[in-house]
């Protein structure tokens, strides 16, 4: 009888010590799933870049964690490419292009209007460099509208002129592309003021 207890007893660890095995096995596992998946996750939220063939950690942001300096970046680009010209065809045509890629029709249009006032070919012949100036940005992220704040230098042989620039316009997001990186659209956009504040005759020697 003795014997049978002692058996019963073994049988009865060993059953506990199975079971605890067992569950402990679970935990284990349990734990190990839980920080691999951290791990996959962490591994994610980041990419490499290549500088010189040396990769370099990177990471990996919300879109909307950088938004309002994309869109303020595109709308200093547009005004970049948009005002400032050299007297060279090829140059200012390459310019334009790019600025209407960032703009809706409202930027064609004044495009066009500028072109059939000759306002290029006389940049051309009068052999005129022209350069913007951004002095700052006004953007309501509520209904997405703008004010461009911003001075015109116009240096020409004769005389450097210098020109307030102020327009506005609203944004819209648009699908990202080489000709658009940050996936945003000017819209709307008209120029408030456009004077001049400054002229500056030069030297005739």
């Amino acid at each position: 009888m003795k014997l049978l207890k002692n058996i019963e007893d073994k049988i009865k660890l060993a059953t506990t010590i199975s079971i605890g095995s067992f569950l402990l096995s679970l935990i284990i596992v349990g734990i190990t799933f839980f920080f691999a998946y951290r791990i996959v996750k962490n591994s994610q939220d980041q990419i490499y870049v290549l500088s010189n063939n040396v990769p370099l950690e990177a990471t990996k942001k919300h879109v909307e964690d950088n938004r309002l300096e994309e869109y303020k970046s595109t709308i200093d680009l547009f005004h970049n490419y948009f005002f400032t010209l050299t007297p060279d065809e090829a140059f200012i045509d390459r310019q334009v292009k790019k600025a209407i890629y960032l703009i809706d029709q409202s930027g064609v249009a004044q495009f066009n209007t500028l072109k059939e006032k000759a306002f290029y070919s006389r940049l051309v012949q009068t052999n005129t460099i022209q350069t913007v100036t951004t002095d700052s940005i006004a953007f309501n992220p509520q209904n997405k509208r703008w004010i461009y704040y911003g001075k015109v230098k116009i240096d020409r042989p004769s005389n450097t002129v210098i020109r307030s620039l102020v327009t506005e316009g609203f944004l819209q997001d648009v699908q990202r592309s080489s000709n658009n990186p940050h996936g945003v659209q000017l819209i709307r956009w008209k120029t408030i003021e456009n004077r001049d504040l400054k002229n500056t005759p030069k030297n005739a020697f």
